[in-house]
């Protein structure tokens, strides 16, 4: 069980945001709020809380989000950030951690029973600018469940100073001298959301727009709100329902994607299609964002000022100047000169049967190129009594292909030992609010 940590009494200290009271800090339903008018949200809304040692935040407005996660972290509390807000995922959340309670907006369709909900009107409370301590926990975050059960990652308003910085080193060349406008289609509980659409705008002169576009034309109707340079902050199953659509873009400075393998073919598309830079970010939950990469001309990824890669059998060892340790990921790299490096997959992602080898993310890859595939993931299951390997099974999204057309067309592509046993057809896979698969959801599909 994990509850607030003390902080040294000589712990540095620093603002919540940056810059002077009348900056520009977030668009919300097109009315500007400036940072002076934000501190006195969060000092009104942290005299409010219930007390308690963490809170779940739950709101679905990203200025509520910002000024929520600031008002808990003021009060000493931590944040708790859960990979879904399904209610099953947020019980279980609440039920580990001691004194929680669970906070939202009125965008929520449903808040747990005993939760905090903000009211329509913010209160605002005057006073100095807020500061929290370098050591101080201000938020723990969960990892999406996609390689087994979420695991709960820690994080120190000093941890989130530093990553912020190096984020902003890694995007400040996509935008000229005028503070960029970001619209966000990933939830702000998700730490790829949490670092590029909450920490950027408050530790970098940004602006935030404080909706979540879901739709394409919802998406170009957030960014004609907001002044240019624009960054649209987006994932590679967002991105490819964009391009696809048709919609059309306002200028964009960037799009920045993160959360799953993004294809060259899609990021030359997006490219091509709304006239700008698409850059890659590389990282996770439990070590924040380490690296970057220009999907549509590379292949490697270049690592953040500080970060090193230590390759180990089971993975790679990660240090970064944020992370108070170093960090063990499942995923397998090849370094390069010039601090880059290839990704290779992960061991548990490596196939082995009858002498012959894959992995399941290029049997994934391979299974969503078949014609008529909209949609694919490939898995192993676990090995059945009496058997040492588990078979392979797939889901796959293609609404005018039968299984047995997929499969053949499947075997010119693969090694009939990998084909999927069984491949079921559902008419969408279940992925969570940033493309993610989690294991369990797949299974049981599966199971059905």
């Amino acid at each position: 069980m994990q509850v607030a940590s003390e902080v040294s009494p000589v712990s540095p200290r620093h603002p919540l945001a940056i810059g002077d009271s009348r900056r520009l800090l977030a668009i919300v339903a097109g009315q500007g709020i400036e940072l002076g008018t934000f501190f006195a949200h969060v000092r009104g809304v942290a005299a409010q809380l219930p007390a308690g040692l963490h809170a779940i935040n739950l709101c679905e407005d990203r200025y509520r989000f910002m000024v929520a996660f600031c008002a808990v972290a003021l009060r000493g509390q931590v944040n708790l950030l859960p990979p879904s807000r399904a209610p099953a995922v947020v019980l279980d959340v609440q039920q580990r951690y001691r004194q929680t309670y669970c906070l939202g907006d009125a965008l929520l369709d449903a808040l747990p029973e005993g939760g905090f909900l903000l009211p329509p009107e913010l209160p605002c409370l005057a006073g100095e600018v807020p500061q929290l301590a370098d050591e101080q926990l201000v938020a723990i975050g969960f990892t999406s469940g996609s390689t087994g059960v979420p695991s709960a990652n820690p994080k120190t308003w000093g941890s989130f100073l530093t990553s912020t910085a190096q984020n902003l080193r890694a995007l400040r060349d996509l935008w000229a001298d005028e503070p960029p406008s970001l619209v966000a289609t990933v939830p702000p509980q998700h730490m790829y959301g949490m670092e590029m659409s909450v920490l950027l705008p408050l530790l970098a002169p940004a602006t935030l727009q404080a909706g979540k576009p879901f739709f394409p034309q919802d998406v170009a109707q957030a960014l004609a709100e907001v002044a240019a340079p624009r960054l649209l902050i987006t994932t590679p199953v967002h991105l490819k329902v964009l391009v696809e659509s048709g919609v059309e873009l306002p200028p964009l400075a960037a799009i920045v994607t993160a959360t799953a393998p993004l294809s060259q073919a899609l990021a030359a598309d997006a490219e091509r299609r709304f006239r700008t830079e698409v850059r890659e970010m590389f990282g996770s939950t439990e070590t924040c964002i380490f690296a970057r990469r220009r999907t549509a001309l590379e292949q490697a990824w270049s690592l953040l000022p500080g970060v090193r890669l230590v390759p180990q059998p089971e993975g790679t060892r990660v240090h970064a100047p944020h992370l108070a340790e170093p960090v063990m990921l499942a995923d397998l790299v090849e370094l390069l000169p010039d601090n880059r490096f290839l990704l290779r997959g992960r061991r548990a992602d490596l196939l082995e049967i009858a002498g012959k080898r894959a992995s399941l993310g290029d049997l994934t890859r391979k299974l969503q190129a078949v014609d008529g595939v909209v949609d694919a993931v490939v898995v192993q299951l676990e090995p059945e009594p009496g058997h040492a390997v588990g078979r392979i099974a797939a889901l796959v999204v293609a609404p005018h292909r039968d299984e047995a057309d997929i499969l053949r067309d499947l075997r010119m592509r693969v090694d009939p030992v990998f084909l999927p046993r069984p491949l079921r057809k559902v008419a969408v896979l279940p992925r969570n609010e940033t493309g993610k698969l989690p294991r369990d959801a797949v299974l049981a599909l599966l199971r059905q």
